[in-house]
């Protein structure tokens, strides 16, 4: 069975050709064969070694390496090449190829088949001159025997890790940080409110136990939101969501991380022995004195299962003071909140904040003197004198049906976790129409598209205009972690410039990164939210089916702000950075910017009844870019408008005969089609007076006809930038 490259075996075995004359000598007959190695490597200490010949690989190994020094991966390259054979990679083993031997023969005899043809089987061993065991192996899988080598500790490093997973958590274990389970940190498990400890029995008859534990642990005192574990081909990953963002927390070995999952399947009561389907569980876990909900989620992925565990704070109950939402943002919310009847729509993609808004309103809300039921799958948090309703779809117990049923039970504020189908949109529309304020949370980019997607639902326009009473847009930015941020002095970063370039405002500070705070910059979150109210005009532009656009320009006219704007005032305060606001909010201005540049440039009408104050200004404007019409009084100005309303600015003079400019601002006011259009107003003379009552009248800007030129021009981009927010 031995190979050609093989030497011949045995305690006494002459070494390779060519070996020194050293290795020749006649005390090599005596000692061990690892001594005769190092003598002839020329190590120093080598003639202090007094291994005798009988003594076992293992040991031989240890004390060789002890004496001298030598790291085992070191050990293993001079043994490799004393007998001419290959140091053993088993990262690229063949994971079926551990199936050709039992357990035993590899644990008795050191060995670990790493892959296999038709003729050979590659087997790691620390022993190259172990006749018994390389005729044991070929006689067992009846090929020829090709050694590689390996440590001895490499070798049941792989053995405990595919024969015995849990001595592979044991070892990885030992690498961790330990876990006091009668600490303030330990980890229980919480059965119907009350703590159900985790022994230390338990822990050292299953370490998977503390691993998973650990995990948890590491997880929640990280912050992170959610746990992801992740398979692999031969290793899979623990990832944490901190802030938003993944980061990576270790890798696990593949049978460590089956097992893993398994125990957080048994905690959260869900069949461990199926891993073809998707099962959703929940758990309560206690750290310390506190307490957390866990929504467990399995999948199938790659052979194995992935599993997302959702961490639930339940210690908090934020109000939104707490929340960090700016005051103009806030007062609009509040507004909104104070009536006592139809929808309050919340938007914004999973892991947002919707939930923690909404549950702040509600706390808010609940002064004692109104009932507030919720409808919510899952019930994230519970809360004290609100009752709260778990969706259950296999009892038949949905969203429609728990909101028709809540309906009979007096409500006067309703929270419906998810407007998801027609049945529960239209439950909710009935539930407005007859005195009940419903907060919903709905799946849209921006505040004004939630209009779109109840549309999408199945709703009328009709009933979307008279119930929708406004609705909130949120994203979640990092804010610049406090011990670690510097501020911004000097030249900007390439990378800085630019970004000041596209957004208009230059940056205060930087995220430089520090252990507080993962070496991320960041830590902590903070809300970017716009709100929109809608009043008549918005109304009447809904129930008139307007577009995207014109629904956006008369919710920023009613005074909402975009969330870009937002964004951008943290910036300005040195809360976050524009690397994070382009991160958070990055796509959805190229999508704007695309749409702008399809659109072609920016038209304007240009109304006025003198052609020597047109001309001038139309030749300005067409110089700059812009696509200009003309009108010559306010009656061409209104048959203009009735045929094309799609312009991005009217400039209008005030005084004209016939119909003036006041009037005609009326009549643009006064349609659906061009409630949103801005208009720019020219006057020869004027005053404050004159100036407040134009703006109140719906004019974007006022401006004098004696302002030069330039000025002018600033004025008209301005409005057309505001509009275009």
């Amino acid at each position: 069975m031995l190979t050609p490259s093989h030497p011949s075996s045995g305690a006494g075995a002459s070494p390779p050709q060519g070996g020194s004359s050293e290795a020749r000598a006649p005390r090599a007959a005596s000692v061990h064969w690892m001594v005769r190695i190092v003598e002839r490597a020329g190590l120093v200490g080598h003639e202090k070694l007094d291994i005798p010949a009988s003594a076992a690989a293992e040991d031989a190994w240890a004390t060789v390496g002890r004496a001298l020094g030598l790291t085992e991966s070191r050990l293993a390259e001079l043994v490799a090449d004393y007998f001419r054979l290959k140091v053993a990679a088993f990262g690229a083993a063949d994971p079926n190829a551990a199936l050709l031997l039992p357990e035993a023969m590899c644990r008795k005899h050191l060995v670990y088949p790493l892959a296999e043809t038709d003729r050979t089987v590659l087997v790691a061993t620390a022993d190259p001159t172990d006749v018994e065991a390389e005729r044991l192996v070929g006689f067992t899988v009846g090929r020829q025997v090709v050694f590689q080598v390996a440590s001895p500790r490499a070798l049941r490093d792989a053995i405990d890790e595919r024969y015995s997973p849990g001595k592979a958590v044991e070892r990885l274990l030992g690498t961790l940080e330990g876990l006091d389970e009668t600490g303030e940190d330990a980890v229980k498990l919480v059965e119907e409110m009350s703590p159900e400890s985790i022994s230390e029995g338990d822990i050292q008859a299953a370490p998977v136990v503390k691993l998973t534990n650990l995990i948890i642990r590491d997880g929640i005192a990280a912050g992170a939101s959610d746990v992801h574990i992740e398979p692999g081909r031969k290793s899979g990953v623990v990832r944490y969501r901190v802030d938003g963002v993944l980061r990576k927390h270790m890798d696990l070995p593949m049978p460590a991380l089956n097992r893993v999952i398994s125990r957080i399947k048994i905690l959260a009561k869900l069949d461990i022995a199926d891993r073809l389907r998707p099962q959703d569980g929940k758990a309560r876990v206690r750290v310390g004195n506190l307490a957390y909900d866990l929504r467990v989620s399995t999948i199938p992925a790659g052979g194995s299962e992935k599993c997302v565990l959702r961490v639930l704070d339940s210690n908090t109950s934020a109000t939104l003071e707490d929340l960090n939402i700016p005051p103009h943002e806030l007062a609009r919310f509040r507004q909104l909140l104070a009536n006592r009847d139809g929808i309050v729509l919340v938007t914004g993609p999973t892991g947002s904040g919707k939930t923690s808004t909404l549950y702040g309103a509600l706390r808010e809300l609940a002064d004692g003197k109104v009932n507030i039921m919720t409808v919510e799958d899952p019930i994230e948090y519970e809360l004290p004198a609100i009752n709260q309703t778990q969706v259950e779809p296999k009892q038949g117990l949905t969203f429609a049906a728990a909101l028709r049923s809540i309906l009979r039970q007096d409500p006067d504020v309703i929270l419906v976790g998810e407007i998801r189908d027609r049945e529960t949109a239209q439950t909710a529309v009935e539930a407005a129409m007859t005195g009940h304020l419903v907060l919903a949370t709905v799946h849209a980019n921006d505040a004004v598209s939630s209009v779109s997607r109840m549309a999408d639902l199945g709703l009328h326009y009709s009933a979307i205009a008279a119930t929708l009473r406004g609705a909130l847009a949120q994203r979640l930015i990092r804010r610049v972690c406090r011990n670690c941020a510097e501020p911004v002095r000097g030249v900007l970063t390439p990378e800085e410039q630019r970004l000041t370039d596209r957004h208009g405002v230059e940056p205060v500070v930087r995220a430089v990164g520090c252990p507080e705070c993962g070496f991320t910059g960041y830590r902590g979150r903070l809300p970017v939210q716009e709100v929109m109210m809608v009043g008549p005009r918005l109304a009447a532009a809904i129930e008139a089916r307007k577009g995207l656009t014109t629904l956006t320009r008369l919710a920023i006219q009613g005074g909402m702000r975009p969330m870009h704007e937002v964004a951008l005032d943290w910036v300005r305060q040195g809360k976050t950075t524009l690397v994070e606001v382009e991160r958070v909010l990055g796509q959805a201005l190229e999508e704007e910017e695309a749409e702008k540049e399809e659109t072609g440039p920016p038209r304007i009408l240009l109304v006025d009844d003198d052609e020597e104050s047109r001309l001038p200004l139309r030749m300005l404007l067409e110089k700059e870019g812009f696509e200009v019409h003309e009108a010559s009084d306010g009656y061409k100005a209104l048959d203009t408008l009735k045929e094309d309303p799609h312009f991005s600015l009217v400039v209008l003079d005030l005084r004209m005969p016939g119909l003036d400019g006041r009037e005609v601002l009326d009549f643009i006011r006064g349609s659906v089609d061009t409630a949103a259009l801005p208009v720019l107003v020219l006057t020869g003379k004027g005053g404050a007076k004159e100036e407040a009552e134009l703006l109140e009248a719906g004019a974007d800007d006022f401006v004098a006809k004696s302002v030069d030129l330039p000025r002018l021009l600033a004025r008209i981009r301005a409005v057309i930038r505001r509009s275009l927010l």
